[in-house]
């Protein structure tokens, strides 16, 4: 039997983005997005009210390496997360898209940016993956993974399906949690 690894790599996360995490994030308000909910929650803040990287009127809060323990993060800091540092960043590095990068992104101050930006580099990452054939599959990653350098690229596209779910799932419990604080 022949096996489309490609389309099953693809459905894996096409099929959760699509039926469960892209609905639930229908209807996210601006309150939503930017609640804090502890204390010292890392966030998208304003220029000038937080000290973290970013362009544009607002940067996010960020410290290398992350305080132990690592705070809270809003809906806001995981969605921006999922647009640079999983999916832009990727989609930049191994299909030919834009630069995304912690210093220079220009962070959505409100929803409705964040999830333009969160569907556009889904999307180019989906994009990215739907081109790849057996071949493109099972080489290397190359030297933009860092120490995952020689993992096939396979294993990348079940890394990102991962990081997607994870957070994703973050950002829903987040959202009930919201509804009934």
């Amino acid at each position: 039997m022949d096996i489309n690894w490609t389309g099953e790599l693809v459905e894996q996360l096409d099929l959760h983005w699509t039926t469960q995490l892209r609905p639930r994030l229908d209807g996210l308000t601006d309150d939503e997005y930017l609640w804090e909910p502890a204390p010292g929650s890392w966030n998208i803040r304003p220029r000038g009210a937080g000290g973290g990287p970013g362009t544009g009127g607002f940067t996010v809060d960020f410290e290398y390496p992350q305080p132990d323990p690592a705070p809270v993060t809003t809906i806001a800091w995981r969605m921006a997360h999922l647009v640079v540092g999983v999916f832009g960043a990727r989609t930049a590095d191994h299909f030919g898209g834009p630069r995304y990068d912690y210093p220079t992104h220009a962070y959505a101050g409100d929803a409705a940016g964040g999830l333009a930006q969160l569907d556009e580099t889904y999307a180019a990452w989906v994009e990215g993956v739907r081109g790849l054939g057996v071949d493109d599959l099972a080489r290397p990653c190359g030297s933009a993974e860092g120490p995952h350098a020689e993992a096939p690229m396979a294993t990348l596209v079940l890394h990102i399906s991962r990081e997607a779910i994870h957070h994703g799932a973050e950002i829903a419990l987040l959202r009930d949690l919201y509804a009934r604080r």
